[in-house]
């Protein structure tokens, strides 16, 4: 899309300013929009990178494959979806991407960035096939622009070199973070079915895992909205000893030790042999435990985004609440300066070696020269977490902030007693247990390939083949939302931050929306010389109590535009 859209409105965000030190939904101010209290909410969103293949065509190009399941979704059969056939899709808007700017305040050369970090250009899918593969496949994709599509929901649904992501709309609760997750699952299994119902294209399967087995690894990453005044080396000193031992926690669990699993045994993490240093930009090559790209999505000025690359897919909503839960609240005591210092030696070493022994027994180095195990270090944090929010909260804890807290108590203490009571919360639990199940009845030893094929198959989406959406079936797995929930999170955008805003365009004003990012919206209305860019630059603002009334009066995106510049003439 264009960068020479015009400004539509008389102030840089969709909706009016919000009172200071308010709840999220309602707060602005720069020590935090979710204010002083001390607890998990904040502005925090999720991305899957979905492993794919097609049985039918096992030399495809994954590239066309990801291409389908975006095209797919973004045009599906009349009736079968949010976009009706003829609705052309939403575009992306990368006029305001940054991806080279480092938090350690440079930006990275464009001439030696690799290729996978130029994510403020729009893919050349078509570049990426062999014309063996199915060139006109890409081409027709590309000319379609189904590469990459907005959703009703918020979220956007787009092709990341070789994979379909879902990056999941902004949200202010561990909670909605899960639900608008499994929003993701569904949309992923609806694309397959669309991709494999339509004729000629055959079956096509989607998994959500990190790790083909054969040395690639796709990412899940989470955001995190923190303010810029907090330094960056707080950040990093805080994070990298909670990332080495939040594996206990939010591991997927692996069939294979190495990049390659080359090494026989169980491991915790899908990702962890895949993090070669502490700190650094790359999110493909010489991944580092802590990302320093610095693209805010939001006002520079007041906030960074904090981009985590060093999580796993989950599946259990249990531990998803748990990750983006228990991080907000390191990232909280770390803002207001009463983060404990608990850096490891040798992190990254640490990070394998955690991963590496199910049994929780491995001891780690504290910097004090005390020896803790990650489990004992996830309690320091617990511990210091809960005193932190006592300080802020005293006994009215908000119930997103208890409910944390008392789920990382139990299962911290539960995997002391035994990890398998942990199995219908945590994931890397749930798949040790079938696997170990698996592996008495046939008597097999870590080497054998069949248990490489349950790992694989534990992540499958098709719910008929899934085996951990059998276990959801069998009531084996601890849910947190119910099914109607997940279901109108597919087309419905959360309403507490600018998601809605974006989301309800996308719904409301169909092919008048050219494009739209994180924060902006992109309008092209009869009348107008020049496309009519909304900036959304605040995540707090474009909500539905924010700017609810004002769509409604708007029944067309011109009626939009002229609201927002005061009726001035068109241009």
């Amino acid at each position: 899309m264009s960068s020479d859209a015009a400004t539509a409105g008389p102030t840089d965000d969709a909706g009016p300013a919000p009172a200071a030190g308010r709840s999220p939904g309602t707060g602005g101010r720069a020590d935090g929009p979710w204010g002083r209290d001390g607890g998990v909410r904040r502005v925090m969103g999720l991305e899957t990178e979905f492993g794919i293949s097609a049985p039918g065509e096992p030399g495809a190009s994954a590239v066309v494959l990801s291409g389908r399941v975006v095209a797919a979704y973004a045009q599906p059969a009349p009736g079968s979806g949010p976009v009706r056939r003829g609705r052309r899709p939403t575009r992306w808007d990368y006029a305001d991407e940054a991806p080279l700017r480092d938090a350690r305040g440079f930006e990275l050369d464009r001439a030696r960035a690799h290729a996978s970090q130029l994510t403020d250009v729009p893919p050349d899918v078509a570049a990426e096939v062999r014309p063996s593969a199915g060139l006109h496949v890409a081409e027709e994709l590309e000319e379609a622009g189904l590469a990459n599509t907005v959703l009703t929901n918020g979220a956007r649904l787009y092709v990341d070199h070789a994979h379909p992501e879902y990056s999941g709309p902004e949200v202010t609760t561990p909670r909605d973070a899960v639900l608008w997750d499994l929003a993701g699952d569904e949309v992923a299994r609806e694309a397959m079915r669309r991709v494999s119902a339509s004729p000629g294209l055959g079956e096509l399967v989607l998994y959500k895992n990190n790790t083909d087995g054969k040395g690639a690894s796709y990412g899940t990453h989470e955001n995190y909205l923190v303010p810029r005044s907090v330094p960056f080396r707080d950040l990093v000193r805080a994070l990298v000893p909670f990332f080495v031992s939040r594996q206990v926690v939010a591991g997927a669990g692996r069939v294979g030790r190495g990049q390659t699993g080359e090494q026989t045994g169980f491991q915790l993490s899908q990702r962890a042999d895949f993090f070669e240093t502490e700190v650094g930009l790359e999110t493909t090559l010489k991944r580092p435990l802590v990302n320093t790209r610095d693209e805010p999505h939001a006002t520079a000025e007041l906030w960074r985004r904090l981009h985590v690359i060093v999580g796993d897919a989950n599946l259990s909503p249990v531990a998803t609440l748990l990750k983006t839960g228990t991080t907000s609240l390191v990232l909280a005591m770390v803002e207001a300066g009463e983060m404990p210092d608990l850096s490891v030696e040798q992190p990254v070493a640490a990070v394998r070696a955690v991963s590496h022994d199910p049994s929780l027994q491995h001891l780690l180095t504290l910097r004090t020269g005390e020896r803790l195990t990650a489990v004992q270090l996830q309690w320091r944090h617990l511990e210091a977490a809960r005193a932190f929010v006592a300080r802020r909260q005293g006994d009215a804890v908000d119930p997103d902030t208890a409910e944390v807290l008392d789920r990382w108590e139990q299962v911290l203490t539960d995997l002391e007693a035994d990890p398998l009571r942990c199995a219908d919360r945590l994931d890397w639990v749930a798949k040790l247990r079938l696997l170990e199940g698996f592996r008495r009845r046939e008597d097999l030893s870590w080497d054998a390939a069949r248990l490489h094929l349950i790992d694989i198959q534990y992540a499958d989406l098709r719910p008929e083949r899934g085996l951990h959406a059998r276990l959801v079936g069998r009531g084996a797995v601890e849910t947190l939302h119910t099914p109607a929930e997940v279901a109108h999170a597919v087309t419905t955008p959360p309403e507490d931050t600018r998601a809605w805003f974006r989301g309800e365009c996308v719904r409301r004003y169909g092919d008048a929306v050219a494009a739209a990012s994180w924060d902006s919206v992109v309008l092209d209305v009869p009348g107008r010389t020049s496309l009519q860019r909304v900036p959304v630059l605040e995540p707090l603002r474009g909500t539905r109590a924010a700017v609810g009334a004002l769509l409604d009066r708007c029944g067309t995106a011109a009626d939009l535009v002229a609201a927002l510049t005061g009726g001035r003439p068109a241009s």
